[in-house]
């Protein structure tokens, strides 16, 4: 019996990462978690882990969890996932949107794919999925939707300009920014029904593999990198925390937890 028994938990990008760790992170409070992401299994992407890795983690640990293999770019996967995590598992307390794609290409190269394709995984899901979860949990007066940025949604400083470690980031600044935009807003529009909204980015550098296959590892001192452990702790934190004074930040891991006093 954990602060999140009783409770159910919608993770997005979840086969590896800061999603695993946030799904693994709830179960382990006594969440039931839908685990969300495109690959289903391992060896169906070239990185390591995958949505059944995950749950096969969380349900041996004595957690429940059920996989939801779905691709966040397609309108009708979107809602797949929040109808089949509310007929197996309950009404979704907590969604997490973490999914991301990300391609690091200069704006004068930018292909119109790549561009729709980031903004529907990044924006236009974390949008339609709170949407679609929000109805229920104004109807209960209660939910948590934590969105996942990145130090990347703050604006360059300059001039002069210095150069961008790993380059070609202005697009997934953008979407991050957006992002943020929207978590501030949707708060205060269900501020009175009892659902919170928020939105954290790690202190550092999440060595993942995503991070590791665009080499930006390489480019940051090990004291400015930060284990995924850090980023778990903080979602759940604000996954508990009272909506009615805990909603609205726009925050980073490590900073949230020391205003909390975790």
């Amino acid at each position: 019996m954990g602060e999140l028994s009783g409770m159910v938990a919608v993770v997005t990008g979840a086969s590896r990462g800061i999603g695993a760790s946030v799904a693994e992170r709830l179960a382990q409070a006594g969440a039931a978690v839908a685990v969300t992401a495109r690959t289903a299994h391992e060896g169906d992407h070239p990185f390591e882990g995958s949505v059944a890795t995950v749950v096969d983690q969380i349900n041996e640990n004595g957690g429940r969890a059920i996989p939801i293999p779905a691709d966040l770019s397609v309108q009708d996967d979107r809602q797949r996932i929040v109808d089949t995590a509310t007929a197996e598992l309950g009404p979704i307390d907590i969604l997490v949107n973490n999914a991301a794609i990300t391609y690091f290409e200069p704006v004068s190269e930018f292909t119109e794919r790549h561009y729709r394709l980031m903004f529907e995984v990044q924006v236009r899901a974390p949008f339609e999925l709170a949407q679609l979860v929000l109805p229920g949990m104004r109807e209960r007066k209660r939910g948590w939707i934590v969105n996942i940025s990145s130090g990347a949604a703050r604006h360059p400083v300059g001039p002069p300009y210095a150069g961008r470690i790993g380059g070609g980031g202005t697009v997934y600044g953008m979407c991050k920014a957006a992002l943020e935009r929207f978590t501030t807003g949707l708060a205060s529009e269900v501020y009175e029904d009892g659902v919170a909204v928020n939105v954290v980015s790690p202190s550092g550098l999440v060595v993942t593999p995503g991070v590791k296959h665009h080499r930006l590892d390489e480019f940051t001192p090990p004291e400015r990198q930060e284990p995924v452990e850090v980023m778990a702790e903080a979602v759940y934190a604000l996954a508990t925390g009272d909506p009615a004074t805990l909603t609205g930040k726009v925050t980073y891991a490590k900073e949230i937890l020391a205003e909390l006093g975790r």
